[in-house]
């Protein structure tokens, strides 16, 4: 009998390979859990996590040409990520125009001159700035850096143009 997709079944750890782990299951089945599906953070190392001969609850994700593909980790309680906070409704935005997706969008690949302290440098984001503000922040000066590497190493390089 073919187990059903969904459906939640109890199995013994057969072997285990750096790619994921082989589960016995009832009626002399077996099947793979990928290493993406032992656990709900990153896994290096399945022997971390498994151990041969251990029985574990595993969710039925597929069945494919006689492979029975599982999970362990949606089988878990999901756990919320730390530092991840809900996007907040519509509604709760503030009103008013949106700044620009992308710093080149605005045309200009520095950032603003009141951004600069003293030689140029960007000065550190403050408190007060919203993650929006300071990963634009970010990315012009990022950009501004690369275009003056870049322009350094073509100098170098010779990629000006050549008199004749």
């Amino acid at each position: 009998m073919e187990p059903q997709v969904g459906s939640i079944l109890e199995g013994k750890v057969t072997s285990i390979t750096k790619f994921g782990a082989f589960v016995a299951l009832e009626g002399g089945r077996s099947g793979l859990v990928h290493i993406s599906e032992i656990a709900n953070t990153f896994v290096n190392d399945v022997h971390d996590f498994l151990q041969e001969g251990q029985t574990v609850k595993v969710l039925v994700l597929s069945t494919e040409n006689g492979k029975i593909n599982l999970s362990i980790k949606k089988t878990l309680p999901q756990q919320e990520r730390p530092g991840f906070r809900p996007q907040r409704p519509a509604s709760a935005r503030p009103a008013g125009p949106r700044p620009a997706a992308h710093p080149a969008a605005s045309g200009s690949a520095h950032p603003p001159r009141s951004s600069f302290g003293r030689g140029g440098q960007t000065l550190p984001p403050s408190a007060d700035q919203s993650f929006e503000d300071k990963l634009k922040q970010f990315l012009s000066s990022s950009e501004g850096k690369m275009a003056d590497l870049n322009r350094s190493i073509d100098g170098k390089r010779g990629g000006g143009r050549r008199r004749r």
